[in-house]
């Protein structure tokens, strides 16, 4: 970085009277090269203590005028570089420490953790985490984003990457403890989603009856379990998943497939940054490619998981991260007064895989329109059909769903499982997903700690005047 822009900031440090004994010690601690990363790792964690060290002399971010504003920005942007810098050179180096060359299979909130205290400063601690919590999104600096970095750059390495991708595929423990239950029982609710056989299927019912069946902090681990619970249940050969009825005055008796991410949380800082890779690496990821074996990369060519088929009913509407997952069914039954939109643009956000899986169905053009125009997909269209693979009578869902679950099974499991395998090696190969998971990281966290996207909530959602 040349030495004009260096002092430049250090001049925006000093308006915010920082005092100039302290920018001084922030400039001699900056790192301009990388070099091995024992030595590395010291001076690196050092320049991130000097920034995080002049942030917290800085007023909350709610409360700074436009001179203390620019240098936290300047803190903020300058730690980023460091960042970036470091874990282009140590990224692999650090990963394999973290896992024991990867022996240990650490998910996405355990390594971040695990990552604070092997280099301090370069993602926050759990208490630095629980402190930002408490506040409004808007009213966030932003430090997840350093937890997007490293795992952008995590996934970036074919080697880490599909570790990475590995440990996320992998049941959540306490699965263990629910199949029993399940097999002598016939049903399991666990709050959030319940998890039913019914024949030789398997049904998760999504329930958040209050918020549409929206999905956040509140439901993202019990989806999890309920989709590995399904999937693993060895009495049944087929998964089906639907939305359960909900409580809105305006829907209530009704039932629809989902709303998407809780808007009205994410507004209120409640979301934290990993849910979003935690949802696509953990249960939608699961629902495209099964439950990953420890001891067999989840690769559909060298590797074997556990999985089944599925099949979405989608009654009412699918939004947002919803729609995402109708993107991952081998089997969609949609109502004929049903809809699916994308409403990105309107959220300030990526969603989720769909800019990967949606060409795939649509097209190029049509995807584009949906993600970045918000245009409504009606499922009875013919845009729709290109997703959904039969229309049903809104009071004909049950008959209809029952005799797809039929047709998709009298084959037997084997040629059905093996027949998704052979589809997804040439649409979305693990490599493929790990890829664009790398670049979905980064951009996301920047997404979704942005001006824009708090705009975006408060004029097309109204979210600082809905109760949460």
């Amino acid at each position: 970085m040349s030495m004009v822009v260096v002092e430049a900031r250090a001049d925006s440090l000093r308006a915010a009277a920082l005092g100039d004994d302290a920018v001084a010690g922030w400039l001699a601690a900056q790192v301009g090269q990388t070099t091995d990363f024992e030595a590395d790792r010291a001076r690196y964690s050092g320049f991130f203590h000097h920034c995080g060290d002049l942030l917290q002399r800085l007023p909350q971010k709610s409360k700074r005028n436009d001179t203390e504003a620019a240098a936290a920005a300047t803190l903020l942007t300058s730690a980023r570089e460091h960042r970036e810098r470091f874990l282009a050179a140590h990224g692999e180096a650090l990963y394999d420490r973290l896992t024991r060359n990867r022996s240990l299979f650490l998910r996405l909130d355990a390594l971040v953790m695990e990552t604070a205290r092997a280099v301090p400063g370069l993602t926050p601690t759990r208490e630095q985490l629980t402190a930002e919590m408490g506040k409004l999104q808007r009213d966030k600096d932003g430090i997840e984003i350093d937890q997007g970095i490293f795992l952008a750059h995590v996934l970036a390495s074919e080697r880490a990457g599909t570790h990475l991708c590995h440990a996320m595929l992998l049941a959540r423990p306490q699965v263990e403890e629910l199949l029993p239950r399940l097999a002598a029982e016939g049903r399991v609710d666990l709050g959030a989603a319940t998890v039913e056989r019914r024949g030789r299927a398997v049904h998760v019912t999504m329930a958040n009856a209050r918020f549409l069946n929206a999905e956040d902090e509140t439901t993202l681990e019990r989806t999890e379990l309920a989709v590995d619970l399904a999937i693993l249940d060895p009495a049944t050969d087929i998964a089906v998943i639907r939305g359960g009825e909900l409580e809105h005055p305006k829907y209530r008796g009704r039932r629809a497939f989902g709303a998407g991410i809780n808007l009205t949380h994410l507004y209120r800082g409640r979301i934290p940054f990993l849910w979003f890779l935690e949802r696509d690496l953990g249960y939608v990821h699961k629902l495209l490619r099964g439950v990953a074996r420890p001891d067999s990369v989840p690769d559909d060519v060298h590797g074997r998981g556990i999985e089944k088929p599925w099949i979405a009913a989608l009654d009412g509407f699918a939004i947002g991260g919803h729609c995402q997952l109708l993107l991952t069914m081998d089997y969609v039954l949609a109502a004929s007064d049903a809809f699916m939109t994308l409403p990105a643009r309107k959220e300030g956000i990526i969603p989720g895989l769909a800019n990967l899986r949606l060409p795939r169905f649509t097209g190029d053009r049509i995807a584009r329109q949906a993600i970045q125009y918000e245009r409504k997909l009606l499922c009875d269209s013919p845009e729709g059909r290109l997703i959904c693979d039969e229309i049903a009578g809104p009071d004909e869902m049950d008959a209809a769903l029952a005799h797809v679950i039929e047709g998709l099974s009298n084959a037997g499991a084997v040629s059905a499982i093996g027949n998704r395998r052979a589809l997804r090696i040439g649409a979305e190969p693990l490599d493929l997903f790990r890829r664009y998971c790398s670049a979905y990281a980064r951009d996301q966290a920047y997404c979704a700690f942005s001006p824009a996207l708090i705009a975006n909530l408060e004029r097309n959602w109204n979210a600082h005047n809905r109760s949460p």
